[in-house]
């Protein structure tokens, strides 16, 4: 392990055993004990050769799906599992808050429970002492410190075990999702905190769903996907590779496709300014080219285009006789395009359901629903589509 670096992971897999629910009989647990059967038993792999590495004051930000083996990494990192092959290196003190309330007893009140953590940590009381009052002060807990643990909202908790593990004076700080607990107030502390920390050149690993954040204040990203390496690099480009890789898998949990096949839909191109896109900003021009192929002559056919949120709530759609355009015979191939000015939507991921069918309704030739996603930046937060407002106070 070199001198320039805090962590170093190589070739990390973690496997669990996981028992099935169920009553064992006699019979089954002799046929498992003596006969090597292993009928209520099958392993789950969490993490699968994962290597890399952290440079001292370097923050690293982890991103992935849930399951995809996130807080398990940190967890071994900080030494509450050992890994199942690979090996894990840190130079310098850990203090790590891996998940709400860890390392607490809930019998014991908050000041008990600051002084058990300081114990653990290595450092002696007088020494936790001086760091009391910070520790309170930044958890604004001045009037539940002697109150048992127990009695904590969740908010409390992460507020306490926040303040408690950067008032330590870690080398490596560990952090999992505790932007996700806490009110926005508390969430600003802690992220003003961890900038404090970047500057002192301490090194950090945080963990986050909440990207435009972790994608802000971290020097590099790794992507974990189903316990592998996806990406480690550039903050931007990682997350981008993750936010495609995100809005593929919804657009794949929730496509439907059918229809009588007079008409089929071949290939379809979502274009922006620049290009084929899937990323957009709040007003862009959008176009979305669609190549079909009639089997036969079919007249006065309708194409359709609906866009929706992750919840399928439809945002938007419309079709070409609602728009007055009249395609009166299509024969073989062809293509048609649709085009929105103004994509006045608010941020998030959509998806584009595609269609064609007879004029009178009757007949869906193609239907593809929630195949194209795409995802749309704004400046600011609304739900829905915007529509231009003015508010007056009335006297």
């Amino acid at each position: 392990m070199s001198a320039e670096h805090a962590i170093v992971v190589d070739g990390v897999t973690k496997e669990f055993l996981i028992r099935q629910s169920g009553t064992m009989t006699l019979k089954s647990a002799v046929i498992e004990r003596f006969m090597g059967r292993k009928r209520y038993q099958r392993t789950l792999l969490a993490l699968d050769s994962v290597s890399f590495s952290v440079r001292k004051g370097e923050t690293l930000g982890i991103i992935g799906a849930n399951g995809a083996g996130k807080s398990t990494l940190l967890s071994l990192i900080t030494g509450t599992m050992l890994p199942s092959a690979g090996t894990i290196r840190s130079s310098g003190s850990v203090s790590s808050l891996l998940e709400l309330g860890a390392g607490f007893h809930p019998d014991l009140t908050g000041r008990e429970n600051v002084f058990l953590y300081g114990a653990i940590m290595g450092l002696t009381r007088e020494q936790m002492k001086q760091r009391f009052d910070a520790i309170v002060a930044f958890a604004e807990l001045s009037d539940f410190i002697d109150q048992p643990v127990k009695h904590y909202s969740s908010g409390m908790y992460v507020r306490l075990g926040f303040a408690v593990a950067v008032e330590v004076n870690p080398d490596i700080l560990l952090v999992d999702e505790v932007l996700a607990v806490g009110d926005e107030s508390f969430q600003r502390k802690c992220i003003a905190k961890m900038e404090e920390f970047r500057r002192e050149g301490r090194t950090m690993l945080i963990i986050s769903h909440d990207i435009p954040t972790i994608q802000a204040i971290s020097d590099r990203i790794l992507f974990l996907d189903h316990g592998k390496v996806a990406g480690l690099g550039d903050p931007s480009e990682i997350t981008e590779g993750y936010r495609s890789a995100s809005r593929s898998k919804l657009a794949k949990s929730s496509e439907r496709e059918w229809g009588s096949g007079e008409i089929t839909i071949q290939d379809v191109t979502i274009r922006g300014g620049d290009g084929p896109a899937e990323d957009f900003s709040f007003g862009d021009e959008m176009v979305i080219d669609i190549a079909y192929e009639a089997k036969e002559p079919v007249a006065r056919p309708v194409f359709g285009v609906a866009i929706k949120d992750v919840k399928g709530a439809t945002m938007f759609g419309t079709n070409t006789q609602i728009e007055g355009t009249t395609i009166e015979r299509v024969e073989g191939k062809g293509r048609i395009a649709v085009r929105f000015d103004n994509l006045a939507l608010a941020g998030g991921t959509y998806l584009i359901s595609l269609s064609v069918h007879s004029e009178d309704h009757r007949t869906n030739y193609h239907r593809v629903d929630n195949r194209y996603p795409i995802s749309i930046q704004a400046p600011k937060s609304f739900e829905g589509v915007h529509l231009s407002t003015e508010w007056k106070v009335q006297k």
